[in-house]
């Protein structure tokens, strides 16, 4: 699986909501976006950004977009076998 050999980008809306007190439905009004994509986005069920919908994010929630996306880097798994 690819993720394992390079790592993934973690999307961290779902703590953005909950650090702002923001709703779900909150966000999407102001972002214009579909309350169905906001979950997608929470729930990590996105397999291609779209730095439109990242740029209305920020703008929404009044964040940068390091305080959205963050790099998991793969685990190094390789020196642990026995």
């Amino acid at each position: 699986m690819e993720e394992k050999d390079y790592g993934y980008i973690k999307i961290k809306l779902d703590q953005l909501l909950k650090a702002k007190k923001l709703s779900k439905n909150k966000l999407a009004h102001r972002a214009e976006m579909q309350r169905t994509q906001i979950n997608n986005y929470c729930n990590g069920e996105i397999t291609r950004l779209d730095t439109a919908v990242l740029a209305r994010l920020c703008t929404a929630l009044g964040c940068k977009i390091e305080d959205l996306l963050e790099f998991v880097p793969k685990e190094s798994t390789k020196n642990s076998s026995s």
